[in-house]
Order: C-alpha cells, then structure tokens, then sequence
C-alpha cells in the first residue's frame, strides 16, 4: 500500500519531532528547512524517511548527552573513557558529526548507559530506476517477487 501522506503533512510531522514539547510556538510555524524539506520530497518520496531516521539519531544523542549532565560527568571525562577528545564529544552530542554505531556505544558506556537496537519493519521499497540500471550493468536478474 502507498504511503497516501502529502509532502506538507510530512513537514508538519518533522516540524513537531524538530520542536518537540510546545517548542514550536516560540519559533515560527514554518522556516526554510521546512521549505526544503518539502521540496526535497517532492522530487525523492525517500526523503522524509532519511529526515526522520536522522531525527532520531539526533533524539538518541540529546538523550545520552542528558544522562551525561545528570550524571555530573564532563565531556573531558567521557571523552577519556572513549580514548577520543572533548572535541568529538562536543561534535557528537550537537549531531554535527554522522558517527557510527559502535561509537554511540562507547559513548553510552562512558555515561553508564547501553544501547538497545531493534529493527522495525517498513514499507517494502520499490525498485528505482537507479536500482535496475545497477542491476543490468552486473548481470543479476530481478528477484522474484
């Protein structure tokens, strides 16, 4: 079944995970990323779902830095049990750096946290015109369905 959601109904729900507990009502309703991302899903139906798994990184990071605040430990001091710097912690917990998994483990570790991963099953994706030309180029064959 196809997703039936408009790209303006995506925004909003990205809207609210970006400014979540009441947040947006100090902001304005709309701003230019909201505008992108709008744009952005109209040409690519993939798109928001990129958005909203890199929201809830950033989600998974807030939280971690939290229990590191309530825990009264420094960003020095995780960073030494990691064996990285104050700095990649810094980068880490503001989202600007894309890290692995096993990072965000060592991290966790370093706070008295652990990670617990699932997988959630979604839409089967459809084949892209992209897929079917690397397909041909290496000789495969559809699968069946």
């Amino acid at each position: 079944m196809r997703d039936e959601r408009r790209p303006g109904d995506i925004v909003a729900a990205i809207s609210h995970m970006r400014y979540p507990q009441g947040i947006i009502s100090k902001v304005r309703a709309r701003d230019f990323l909201d505008e992108v991302i709008e744009a952005r899903s109209r040409q690519d139906p993939r798109f928001p779902a990129l958005v909203e798994a890199a929201l809830e990184r950033r989600k998974l990071l807030r939280e971690l830095a939290a229990s590191r605040e309530a825990a009264g430990i420094s960003q020095t001091l995780v960073a030494a049990k990691m064996g990285t710097s104050q700095s990649a912690v810094a980068r880490i917990e503001s989202g600007e750096a894309d890290v692995r998994m096993s990072t965000v483990e060592r991290y966790a570790a370093a706070v008295g946290a652990k990670i617990s991963w699932s997988i959630t099953q979604t839409a089967r994706a459809r084949p892209t015109a992209a897929t079917g030309r690397a397909r041909r180029a290496s000789g495969r064959k559809k699968s069946p369905k």
